[in-house]
């Protein structure tokens, strides 16, 4: 997978944005997705917040395990960062959220109060694109107040949204950072759709994502689609599987590889594979490519056996698993 190398110019005016709104606040509640807490953290963030009160929401948690939230919240409170999963979408998300703003914010209002003041806490909402921090702000000022979507893209600059006489959000463009070089996390958010489908070859992301969760969750995935195994070993032979699973066959016995990839990719990220984290506090983010990035045209002799015992053609190939993702990215929320 090559390095994303880019910057476009909403991207840089949203961060001169946040530059100059971050002493209007006193708290940051950054908004991660919680099957990719790592690849969501854009490493700018800390050091324009370095100075600020700090709140993690882990949000879509219902699409990855409790053992595995837990695990990054303790990790992310090692950090000082209070932290917290959610489901943005759910009801109950509101008095939790509420709770962790309140007790992060509780020793500065208590130092107003000394004063004789009353203090509003102001809060600015951060985010990578497609995370849900307009879902969350909703849900937390219980109504909608912020534009929300399921792509990237939906927030175009910032607003400012009255939760209580007490509580205000600002909610602000999706940000991500000029070049994208670690290609394990650029994959993770590709995956969650946080990088637009129509800048990249889907056939090739999904048949990644089928190869990491091979890795990952096996029983789930193939529970999901039938015609798997773990015999499969590389990437264009799980995507040709589930071409087969779900009968995606075009005439002539062609598989229908596009059809295949945008089912899986629909499905991993609505959770209908498995309710799994793609990243643990105790791995090795910057650990060189392994093989689910290697070219998968240098497979050895017996995966071409395996795929010799199927008599229906694959129309083309995925080719190279190193992703290349090309092209112009115009996502900001």
């Amino acid at each position: 997978m090559q390095t994303i190398n880019w910057y476009p110019g909403h991207m840089a005016k949203a961060r001169r944005m946040l530059a100059d709104n971050i002493k209007l606040v006193d708290m940051v509640i950054e908004i991660v997705d919680a099957r990719a807490p790592i690849a969501c953290r854009n490493p700018d963030f800390e050091e324009l917040f370095k100075n600020k009160l700090r709140v993690i929401i882990l949000n879509k948690s219902d699409l990855s395990s409790k053992a595995q939230n837990k695990a990054w919240i303790n990790k992310f409170r090692e950090s000082g960062i209070n932290a917290i999963e959610l489901v943005s979408t759910m009801p109950s998300t509101r008095k939790a959220a509420l709770a962790l703003i309140n007790r992060t914010a509780e020793e500065k209002v208590r130092r107003f109060r000394e004063k004789g003041i009353n203090k509003i806490v102001r809060a600015m909402v951060v985010g990578i694109p497609n995370v849900g921090k307009s879902t969350f702000i909703n849900r937390i000022a219980g109504t909608a107040k912020a534009q929300v979507g399921d792509r990237p893209g939906v927030t175009r600059s910032k607003q400012w949204v009255k939760v209580s006489d007490y509580l205000e959000l600002l909610d602000t463009p999706g940000l991500l950072w000029g070049k994208l070089d670690n290609e394990l996390l650029a994959k993770h958010l590709a995956y969650i759709g946080s990088i637009r489908d129509d800048v990249l070859d889907v056939e090739e992301l999904a048949a990644l994502l089928l190869y990491d969760l091979m890795q990952i969750c096996p029983e789930q995935l193939i529970a999901r689609y039938k015609k798997l195994n773990q015999n499969m070993s590389t990437p264009e032979e799980l995507l040709d599987g589930v071409c087969m699973s779900r009968g995606f066959i075009l005439s002539g016995g062609v598989f229908d590889t596009e059809r295949g990839a945008r089912i899986v990719l629909d499905e991993y990220r609505a959770g209908k594979i498995a309710a799994v984290a793609l990243e643990n506090p105790e791995d090795d983010f910057n650990a060189p490519p392994d093989v689910r990035d290697a070219d998968v045209r240098d497979a050895d002799v017996r995966d071409a056996d395996v795929r010799n015992n199927s008599d229906i053609k694959r129309e083309g190939d995925v080719g190279s698993a190193n992703m290349e993702l090309s092209g112009d990215y115009h996502a900001e929320n």
